[in-house]
């Protein structure tokens, strides 16, 4: 039967449980493309089962798992849409990247823009995970101009916030 999914959408990810409490990431639903990612606390430089996250800080939370991703993938790590919308907690570098070659503990960088402390426990999926493929650019210097376009050098905002090519900048 044709499921009509490519070979290379289905890479192994190998995943170590660096703490017996540690929980492997794991899809919600069928056709989700994120794999949920869970705090394991307390370890590291945390030392209690909750932590709780100020208005406005950033906290490393474990998660207890290291990482071997085939060659020529990443690991995104991407909020997840219910904490963000409810509590304004997402992840400050979003989506961070874990590299193929990385072997480390993975660790979730949340940031809390909500109004009010939010507090995380020990097995609460904090994030997504999801593994993509990647390119190598080739990188080539060049001294000559570089090719012209419609947009040019136009930057940030540049092609406005409306739904048309006319729309005026924003």
């Amino acid at each position: 039967m044709h499921t009509g999914a490519h070979p290379a959408a289905h890479p192994s990810l190998q995943i170590k449980l660096l703490d017996t409490r540690a929980a492997a990431p794991a899809y919600q639903t069928e056709h989700a493309a994120g794999m949920d990612l869970a705090a394991c606390l307390p370890r590291g430089e945390i030392a209690a089962s909750a932590i709780e996250i100020a208005p406005g800080q950033i906290v490393k939370v474990p998660t207890g798992l290291a990482l071997a991703l085939p060659e020529g993938f990443e690991g995104q790590v991407r909020p997840r849409s219910g904490l963000a919308v409810r509590h304004g907690l997402t992840v400050v570098n979003a989506p961070g990247t874990i590299d193929a070659d990385y072997r480390g503990e993975l660790f979730v960088a949340l940031i809390n823009l909500g109004p009010a402390p939010v507090r995380v426990s020990h097995g609460d999926r904090v994030a997504q995970l999801v593994v993509a493929p990647v390119s190598r650019a080739l990188i080539l210097v060049v001294s000559q101009d570089l090719a012209e376009t419609a947009r040019g050098s136009g930057g940030f905002g540049s092609t406005g916030v409306g739904s048309g090519a006319a729309s005026a900048g924003g």
